[in-house]
């Protein structure tokens, strides 16, 4: 007999009932029941319940162990009465009588309880992750995670991609984030830095001659937490092709999302297509380049019905600022005071002044911005937005930049407070035709809007003589239910409009020289035309777990300080190891 088990803790059934077995595995659940002591043996694999007679051996340690010590057992299989048969476990039809028990590993006080789920402080559970992780939702989450990295392995390689790794230690690019920093021991003043994406690495392997490349790749960026990202790193799908259209990446970047998703959604709805939204239509009919699709509600611009109207909130606006504009959120369903008020004060909560609104019931309007337009304006407002009884609409007015995040909010608020949403259901969308750049009001300058490798659209002619704002690149994002899971581009492989490009955003060439050398060299040798995309593992995860806080598929997450609470990371260094590095710190008043 194996030394520690001969079955795992889901695998027995009624058919080995009268073996001798032997399991190990944590005191996940202890219960007295006059007399009999019963415990839920827990391992990865799943439950097996223990019954302890208190006239066995085994009886007088059963009693004293403590919850998530681990042990291990001898003992025979035994069928459950028909009482006490659990549906609901896989092992259920059975039991095991315990004959002898050794504890393996003693368990203290349990700093954060392990059995069901308790609502613990953060900080709390990542300082004891590997207790955190114990716990069933914890544990299901981490193998869907690995389960789905998994598949979409097996899908790249059936797909002709080879996997390629790329360095960890590489050189500091400006790709939009912050680098973390490695300090060289061998070479003194000089860094590497930890990759933010393998960009030009992947583009590099393109130039080499390989024509589909795949990573499970890490990425590191010094960026501040949000409930959809992670500080520190994270994990992306990193693809590339040679000889491609934008069209050629999503038709294989599209079924093997849609085929993820049907598999490890639980029988929700996954698009059958990725409707192509430009990224000007996205702004427009949902104030955002990430849209949700589920929401039911599409905006519109009504700036000329309030012209020159009696409500001089707006119209006052309008008059002063060409820029300004008033946009309408249609509520079917939502003609009431009650619901309209509600919705006004949540914009208040949200730190906006409040959010207008007209209802219509009785075959009119109501509310204040109804009567200071009058009816006529009233009615075509209704008519514009094919608007009934029982419906009403909300506007924003001001400039479409600084108002575009809390609309796309306000939307969706809306659209789920009304039940004007595709339930069980992931929406996908391509974001298409990025603007390639964007004025930087800070700088006073052109700045690229998107990646900075993008092939523009017009290439070089385009460059030279159309406006940059203008200009539009082959950028595209991949969207579902309002979550940005990838960005991608058909890249410049051109020297000539690289060198442009990065002109005009304000660059000389000696800069992109010592930043891009490598790209340049190589597009100087024969670069093919290449594209591709890097959807985020640890998005894609946190959607199909259903839950709204990306730490909770990460196995070892930093907070939302940046912290690694269970290793003590950031930590300080010995004065030894700064002089080994040619670093002196700075006292803090410095």
């Amino acid at each position: 007999m194996h030394q520690y088990r001969t079955h795992n803790c889901n695998e027995l059934r009624a058919e080995n009932i009268d073996t001798n077995i032997r399991l190990s595995g944590w005191v996940h659940r202890k219960r007295d029941h006059g007399g009999l002591l019963f415990i839920d043996l827990r391992d990865h694999f799943g439950l097996t319940q223990l019954v302890f007679d208190p006239d066995s051996d085994a009886f007088s340690n059963a009693e004293t162990i403590k919850t998530e010590s681990v042990i291990k057992i001898d003992g025979k299989v035994i069928r459950r009465s028909d009482d006490t048969i659990n549906k609901n476990l896989p092992t259920g039809e059975i039991e095991i009588y315990v004959e002898s028990m050794e504890v393996l590993g003693s368990a203290e006080e349990l700093p954060v309880p392990v059995f069901g789920e308790p609502d613990y402080p953060e900080d709390l559970r990542l300082k004891y992750r590997f207790l955190d992780l114990r716990r069933e939702t914890m544990h299901k989450n981490i193998i869907l995670r690995s389960s789905i990295i998994n598949f979409l392995r097996n899908k790249m390689i059936e797909n002709n991609f080879l996997e390629i790794q790329t360095p960890i230690m590489t050189a500091s690019s400006p790709e939009g984030a912050r680098d973390y920093l490695i300090p060289s021991r061998i070479h003194h003043g000089k860094f590497y830095a930890l990759p933010q994406a393998p960009q030009q690495f992947k583009q590099l392997l393109m130039t080499s001659g390989f024509d589909r490349y795949f990573q499970i790749a890490p990425c590191f960026r010094d960026e501040d937490a949000r409930a959809d990202r992670s500080p520190g790193e994270f994990y992306q799908l990193d693809i590339e092709m040679s000889f491609v259209e934008q069209e050629d990446v999503f038709n294989v970047v599209e079924p093997i999302l849609k085929e993820v998703f049907e598999k490890f959604s639980s029988n929700k709805k996954v698009s059958d297509k990725f409707p192509r939204i430009s990224f000007l239509d996205s702004i427009q009919r949902y104030g955002t380049d990430k849209p949700d699709l589920r929401v039911e509600i599409e905006l519109e611009d009504i700036t000329e019905v309030f012209k020159e109207s009696g409500f001089k909130v707006f119209s006052d606006q309008i008059s002063k600022d060409a820029n300004v504009r008033v946009w309408a959120i249609p509520a079917k369903n939502g003609g009431s005071r009650a619901f309209c008020d509600k919705m006004n004060k949540w914009a208040i909560d949200e730190g906006q002044p409040g959010l207008g609104y007209i209802f219509f019931k009785e075959g009119k309007g109501s509310g204040p911005i109804a009567k200071n337009i009058g009816e006529d304006k009233t009615s075509l407002i209704q008519d514009k937005l094919n608007l009934k009884d029982g419906d009403s609409v909300f506007f924003v007015c001001g400039i479409p930049k600084n108002f575009m995040d809390f609309i796309s909010r306000a939307r969706v608020k809306i659209g789920f407070e009304l039940d004007l949403v595709k339930k069980d259901s992931f929406e996908f969308c391509w974001i298409v035709d990025f603007p390639m750049f964007e004025y930087n009001e800070e700088e006073k300058k052109i700045d690229f809007s998107h990646n900075p490798f993008s092939m523009p659209q017009g290439g070089l002619e385009a460059l030279e003589n159309e406006d940059p704002l203008n200009i539009k690149a082959y950028q595209y994002d991949i969207v579902c239910n309002g979550v940005e899971l990838s960005s991608g581009a058909i890249r410049n492989h051109r020297q000539d409009i690289l060198l442009k490009a990065f002109e005009m955003a304000g660059y000389d060439f000696n800069e992109i020289k010592e930043q891009f050398g490598a790209m340049l060299d190589a597009f100087n040798y024969g670069a093919p035309p290449h594209g591709g995309i890097a959807p985020g593992i640890d998005r894609i995860v946190m959607l199909l777990a259903g839950v709204d806080n990306i730490r909770e598929i990460i196995a070892f997450p930093m907070n939302q300080q940046a912290q690694d609470l269970l290793m003590n990371a950031p930590s300080e260094i010995s004065k030894d190891q700064l002089k080994e590095l040619g670093i002196k710190l700075l006292d803090k008043k410095d």
